[in-house]
């Protein structure tokens, strides 16, 4: 086990599978000690039975103000000072705009922007105080370039990139660093929800040669991203490795944007 996280202590959204989960694997190999929230209780009590004291579980729902201020209130007391929090919390309506509900627009912007809110506010507030700590949230390349069908989710990353943005530089002069990172097309549940083919490899060649019909360019690095590809980068940004890094947000998708 590496030491370049020891002693520290992460709040990690989203935990129970995914990008989440491997954020969560990835913080404890390098020595740090993560509180694993999720809406729903299995995934994150399964990583704390497979890590140990290393991992505690916690419910959570990010678009809940009072629950979230109440669990970091709560961490802090009984498990110590939070080093890191990482915002991984996130769902996806796909739809075209014009069949998009006000329903999935007003919940997709409750968890994707509204969650990365609560969770950084409540801790940077106690960061800010102690002079240290960083901050990391997962958005998507999506935030950077149009997608056809993905105009909310697209829309609330845009958003929580530039609140990132926005809380780093309010509270650099504190010493906390501020950070996002935008996976393109990753591994999770999410990408294979958005696959009509029953044929997952037919559906990920797909995604890899890029989609003419639906503007989509494909991955010139020619593989769909793997959970803890993503979970190194946030990894790097949370860590003294990256001290000097605040208000970045590094894409993490093989070239498919283009970096447009």
């Amino acid at each position: 086990m590496s030491a370049a996280l020891g002693g520290r202590l992460a709040l990690v959204t989203g935990a129970g599978r995914g990008i989440g989960a491997a954020v969560v694997t990835a913080l404890v190999a390098e020595g740090a000690r993560v509180v694993a929230t999720d809406v729903a209780a299995d995934g994150v009590q399964a990583l704390a039975d497979e890590h140990g004291t290393r991992v505690a579980a916690r419910t959570l729902d990010v678009t809940d103000a009072t629950a979230v201020e109440d669990l970091v209130d709560e961490v802090e007391r009984t498990l110590g000072p939070l080093d890191i929090a990482v915002n991984v919390a996130g769902i996806l309506r796909a739809s075209h705009v014009v069949d998009l509900s006000d329903e999935d627009w007003a919940a997709t912007f409750a968890v994707n922007a509204g969650g990365v809110f609560h969770v950084s506010r409540a801790v940077a507030r106690r960061m800010a105080e102690r002079g240290h700590g960083s901050i990391v949230t997962v958005a998507s390349n999506a935030a950077g370039i149009p997608r056809t069908g993905m105009a909310a989710y697209a829309a609330s990353k845009a958003a929580a990139v530039m609140f990132t943005k926005c809380l780093g530089l309010e509270v650099a002069a504190s010493g906390v660093r501020c950070n996002t990172v935008s996976p393109g097309s990753t591994l999770t549940d999410m990408q294979r929800a958005l696959w009509t083919s029953a044929d997952q490899d037919a559906a990920a060649r797909k995604v890899i040669e890029g989609d003419l019909a639906g503007y989509r360019t494909g991955i010139p690095l020619g593989r769909i991203a793997d959970p803890a590809d993503i979970a190194d980068a946030v990894v790097f940004l949370a860590s003294d490795r990256a001290r000097h890094i605040t208000l970045h947000d590094l894409y993490v998708d093989g070239g498919a944007t283009l970096r447009a």
